[in-house]
């Protein structure tokens, strides 16, 4: 079962496509975090699916949102993926253990070997403040990435004083 809004999100560290390790705690306390979880690299609808994000990239840097997609593709794969498509954002490898951080997010498929189409977004704080959560064959839709970061933003906004 997928992590609920309010919840924690689980730390990780996975390696990005050019082998970096990143920290999801590395975030915290500094800016609010997408993660985008996608079945495979180089498949039709992750494709169309990250290139959608790639083409609305601004709405995630407009609020200074960190965008993260995560497969069980490995870093090199990965790396592909993202050369071949011009991704300007990392994805990351949760090659080894298998799934592990998939697992983690309670997104894993075990009788697929893969994460179904789950996005998280997480405040500065380290909660989740959004999800969407697609079957595998089914794309999200970048009108529900708008939505939730609209959320983020009504729940990170300033109080009016007076």
């Amino acid at each position: 079962m997928a992590l609920e809004i309010g919840s924690l999100a689980p730390d990780f560290e996975l390696p990005n496509q050019f082998g970096e390790h990143v920290r999801l705690s590395d975030f915290r306390g500094n800016r609010p975090v997408a993660l985008v979880f996608f079945p495979l690299a180089f498949s039709s609808n992750c494709t169309n699916e990250l290139c959608a994000l790639q083409d609305n990239v601004a709405m995630f840097q407009d609020q200074r949102v960190e965008l993260i997609g995560i497969s069980v593709d490995s870093k090199a794969t990965l790396r592909s993926f993202a050369e071949l498509n011009g991704y300007d954002f990392e994805l990351l490898a949760d090659f080894w253990p298998h799934g592990a951080v998939s697992k983690e997010y309670g997104v894993f498929l075990e009788h697929k070997g893969f994460a179904t189409r789950a996005t998280f977004v997480i405040d500065v704080q380290g909660r989740i403040k959004a999800s969407i959560i697609t079957e595998p064959g089914l794309q999200r839709d970048v009108a529900e990435y708008k939505a939730a970061l609209d959320r983020l933003a009504a729940c990170t906004a300033p109080v009016p004083v007076g």
